[in-house]
């Protein structure tokens, strides 16, 4: 351990109560929450990690092991699983081990209780920045203060910002969690500084200048997202200091507006709400530019273009043209066969709106191809010239690995010349290059196995391909084509036709009709390969591994190699090493020279096809210069990706890092991997793109975090915590504190004075819905909660009253699954009065959707549609709406009064059948034949107000049948109903002759 971490150890354990630890994102917080482990023993108590994620399990683990490495049999927490048997896992709590238990499983062991007071010694709570004053955690921590007093609570967080956010957010935590003491640890502390900084590994920071494609749509995005923050900011409905385009890069931005927003969600006009959607939008396409390669990005555009194209107002912007013009000169040009440029000239608009039919059109194109001297280019077709853009990352990226490899290859010559011998240190080679999720580490590793060409290849052919299946899905809906078959765009034709003045909706037709013959060439050429088979070349169908051997070229002109990509490299002092010039062949490890592939084949063919058609053109000029370069040996690499939120840099051990795509947990991270491990040499590239927003990003979050913290340390400064911290100061009024104006009100005539003892109330709770914040605002109000697994509704209030609750989002889940209505069924036929509580959020508006938005006809798809339909199919059933849980507490309160309290065995056996089929001891008075009733509602002159009375005047449906129609008239309260249920009745039955 570093001497902070042992510092952030003895702090912790100076206060037997515990406290809460806020470190900067990437510094070990897992290594700490083991090393808690290590000093806890046995007779203590139990010790529980709660709601811990998969990732900080293994990350505990791990540190666990690391830490404990000579012992052959380290004492590794285990799961506390909630299937496993009540009194065994009694019998685990008391053994003094360490688990993992899940919030739900522990609250309901607490309450039984199953846990033996002074069982659980400490519980630790790795998301402190995720707590509230109603969450799950603060539910335990109460209930744990009252069952083991001098059990210790101590919370971590590595994420700063959520906790500076809001009205004095850690001190709520706080109060919650029952502890006084707050730790903070940026990484500006001295002694983090200190350690971090005393071997720091060496630094190379890359910077690459992105293309003027890149640069274009990247101007362009962000002048859209400025343009939205402008007119979001004309609604005076949002906060303007936190409307600015820097904020906007972040995902944080998202929920900072839709949390002003969301209380006065319902009252918002449809352009402010899409402008907020739209934002998120922008921000999507920014990250993706320098995330994704040119043909992905372009992909993702046109699915934006279709999904968001009729409601968006960015699309609509004069910057979005940019945007989508910009991305596709990185992949592809439409020219003409003769290389020239489809141009749009005003005279050809003009005449076009004044063509009749489609003779007149050709004649008077053909005339003024002869006034213009034969330049309208009657017979000239269209074609597709690729340009495929590659990443200039993926360029640099290569130069670096073979850095790498140089400078390992000449520390190992030079130490064995010294030595003699072969270094066998503990340098493993391995390079490990982080990138942000896992397509990239794949797309990344087939740039270096298989070449970036081949893999911008194989993106455009998957482009390509998609093109022409959404074109024939479209085609199959539509009428079949009049033209005669062998003839159309999907046979790789396009047709003739004077383009040189066209207005751009032709121009945009002409450029989907060249899509689709390269698509229909791609496709062709295809199934020619797979017809051809055994005669392909075995290296063709290589698997892939990211130590393979193979080799791959470069076939078309790339848009980055009309000049060397000039790199600006800023370094340690002393580091004036300058990268060499790359190749554009690929060989990894000494890879053996194989011959000619079958992308070798597939090229020629396109190439032909090409020709032949004029419909795809592809530049091959850098194609000889590239083959004729010899490659150089690369070292052995490992991708990491940054979302897995995996710690394996002591697994893998690597002597340098390429941060693909930076992140500052992540740098945390290396430093402090360098700092436990001074004795390894480490070298860490940087890779940035110059000038854009992921520098601009990176540099934001680094004074985000460091403002959050100074934010939290005035606030630390600030803070009210009371010395006797027990509970009292938060939340609502329980049953078991005084009321202390009641006792000096109280009259003497009154038995002298004496107060009466209140009679505690009781709920019935189903196990699944301690996930909610509801059972702990309950037992806040003093109400006695009682945990069983309910077969009918989730509250059972009283013998009588049976509560479904159901959030927003569980209520539109519910309808359109059908859930909901047997739901409402059981409940309606086991208890007298059923409830629907629809409960809301506190942070967000009290309505499901605005006034002008409800229509005055049913509608399928309209919520209150679906809810009336539920109460006039249902009309015992009530309706409870509650605008936060504080609101439910107070309704449920309310309902109890002058009710019986439930029962819970009874409870438990509604809608359970025993082994005979029959449900026994039914909270209902009636034991109907329940299909018979349901079948007696449906008849004819059968209403709600009449059922019951022929229920009660015949046993059976039969014997209804029988009766006269003056005892019908009797029972159901009129003549006419009678009557209309006697015609049914007796109604001849039709036969077939």
């Amino acid at each position: 351990m570093l001497p902070f971490e042992e510092q952030i150890l003895s702090d912790l354990l100076e206060d037997p109560h515990g406290g809460l630890v806020v470190v900067s994102a990437g510094l070990p917080l897992h290594s700490i929450a083991a090393s808690l482990l290590i000093v806890h023993h046995s007779s203590s108590g139990s010790i529980l990690f709660l709601s811990a994620s998969d990732s900080q399990k293994s990350s505990v683990l791990q540190s666990l092991q690391r830490l404990q490495d000579p012992n052959p049999n380290p004492n590794l927490p285990s799961e506390l699983a909630g299937d496993l048997p009540g009194n065994q896992r009694a019998a685990l709590y008391s053994s003094g081990a360490a688990f993992f238990v899940t919030a739900r499983v522990l609250i309901a062991d607490l309450l039984f209780p199953r846990a033996p007071p002074g069982s659980i010694s400490s519980l630790i709570i790795l998301n402190a920045h995720r707590l509230s004053d109603t969450s799950p955690e603060a539910f335990i921590a109460r209930l744990l203060r009252r069952h083991s007093p001098r059990a210790s609570v101590v919370a971590f967080s590595d994420r700063p910002l959520p906790l500076s956010s809001g009205f004095s957010k850690p001190e709520r935590i706080l109060k919650s969690l029952y502890i006084k003491k707050l730790h903070l640890w940026p990484r500006f502390h001295v002694l983090v500084s200190a350690d971090l900084e005393k071997d720091p590994p060496e630094v190379v920071d890359v910077r690459v200048p992105m293309t003027a494609a890149m640069k274009g749509v990247q101007s362009a995005a962000l002048e859209a997202m400025g343009a939205c923050l402008r007119e979001l900011r004309r609604t005076n409905k949002v906060d303007v200091d936190d409307l600015t385009v820097e904020n906007g890069l972040f995902k944080s931005f998202d929920e900072i507006v839709r949390q002003q927003l969301d209380p006065i969600w319902h009252t918002l006009g449809k352009k402010t709400k899409q402008l907020v959607n739209d934002l998120k939008t922008l921000r999507k396409l920014v990250d993706y530019l320098v995330r994704y390669d040119a043909v992905t990005f372009l992909k993702y555009l046109d699915t934006l273009r279709v999904s968001e194209g009729g409601k968006s107002i960015w699309i609509y912007a004069e910057s979005s043209y940019k945007i989508f013009e910009f991305a596709k000169k990185r992949v592809y040009h439409v020219l003409r066969a003769d290389g020239s440029k489809i141009s749009m000239n005003s005279k050809s608009a003009a005449n076009k709106k004044r063509r009749v039919n489609d003779d007149n059109n050709k004649n008077r194109e053909n005339e003024a191809s002869c006034s213009d001297g034969g330049k309208g280019h009657i017979n000239s077709g269209v074609m597709l010239e690729e340009v495929l853009e590659e990443a200039p990352k993926w360029k640099v990226l290569r130069e670096l690995l073979e850095e790498i490899e140089e400078e390992r290859r000449k520390v190992a010559l030079s130490r064995e010349d010294e030595l003699g011998i072969e270094d066998t240190g503990e340098d493993t080679g391995i390079v490990m290059v982080a990138c942000k999720d896992e397509r990239s580490c794949l797309q990344l590793e087939a740039c270096i196995t298989k070449g970036p060409h081949q893999v911008m290849r194989e993106e455009w052919g998957k482009y390509l391909l998609g093109k022409a299946e959404l074109h024939g899905l479209q085609k199959r809906s539509k009428k079949k084509n009049q033209e005669p078959k062998g003839f159309g765009i999907l046979n790789g034709e396009v047709a003739n036709g004077p383009y040189e003045n066209t207005d751009p909706s032709s121009i945009s037709k002409l450029e989907n009709d060249a899509l689709l013959a390269a698509a229909s060439e791609i496709s062709h050429l295809a199934s020619e390969e797979i017809s051809v088979g055994d005669g392909s070349d075995p290296c063709a169908t290589r698997g892939r591994s990211r130590k393979c051997r193979g080799r791959g070229r470069g076939r078309s002109k790339k848009a980055s190699s009309k000049g060397q990509t000039p790199i600006n490299r800023h370094k340690n002092p002393g580091d004036d090493k300058v990268i060499g010039k790359g190749c554009s062949a690929i060989e990894i490890q000494g890879a053996e020279k194989d011959t000619e592939d079958a992308t070798d084949l597939e090229e020629r063919s396109l190439l032909d096809a090409s020709t032949d058609k004029a419909v795809l053109r592809r530049h091959s000029k850098d194609h000889d210069i590239s083959e004729s370069v010899c490659a150089k040996p690369l070292p052995p690499v490992q991708f990491y990706a940054l979302e897995s939120d995996k710690h394996i840099l002591d697994v893998w051990k690597p002597s340098a890092i390429v941060v693909y795509h930076p992140d500052i947990a992540f740098v945390r991270e290396i430093e402090v991997y360098k700092a436990e491990n001074p004795s390894r040499k480490l070298k860490v590239y940087f890779l940035f793109y110059e000038d854009s927003t992921e520098v601009q990003k990176f540099e934001a979050s680094i004074r985000r975090e460091n403002a959050a913290f100074e934010s939290l340390i005035r606030q630390k400064s600030l803070m009210m915590i009371p010395v006797d911290q027990d509970g009292r100061c938060i939340g609502l009024k329980s049953s078991s504190e005084p009321d202390l104006h009641g006792l000096q009100n109280s009259q003497t005539r009154k038995a002298g004075g004496r107060k009466t003892v209140e009679k505690e109330m009781q709920v019935i709770v189903d196990m699944r819905e301690f996930m909610s914040s509801l059972p702990n605002v309950l037992h806040q109000k003093g109400m006695r909660i009682i945990p069983v697994t309910l077969e009918v509704g989730d509250y059972v209030l009283s013998p009588m009253i049976c509560v479904e609750r159901k959030s927003i989002t569980d209520l539109f889940q519910s309808f359109a699954s059908g859930r909901l209505y047997h739901q409402v069924e059981t409940m309606v036929r086991y208890y007298r009065m059923p409830v629907l509580l629809i409960e809301f959020s506190h942070e967000k508006s009290f309505s499901f959707q605005s006034a002008n938005d409800i229509s005055d006809d049913v509608s399928p798809t309209s919520i209150i549609s679906k809810l009336s339909l539920l109460v006039l199919h249902f009309p015992r059933l009530r309706l409870v709406w509650s605008r936060s849980v504080h609101a439910t507490a107070e309704i449920f309160a309310s309902l109890k009064m002058n009710q019986d309290e439930p029962d819970e065995t009874k409870a438990i056996r509604v809608g359970v059948p025993s082994e005979d089929g029959v449900i026994e001891n039914d909270v209902r008075a009636e034991n109907y034949n329940t299909s018979a009733v349901e079948f007696l509602r449906r008849l004819p002159g059968v209403t709600d107000s009449n059922y019951r009375a022929l229920m009660d005047g015949c046993n059976s449906l039969a014997e209804l049948a029988l009766l006269p129609i003056e005892r019908l008239a009797e029972l159901m309260g009129g003549q006419k109903l009678a009557r209309t249920l006697k015609d049914f009745l007796d109604a001849k039955f039709p036969t077939l002759l």
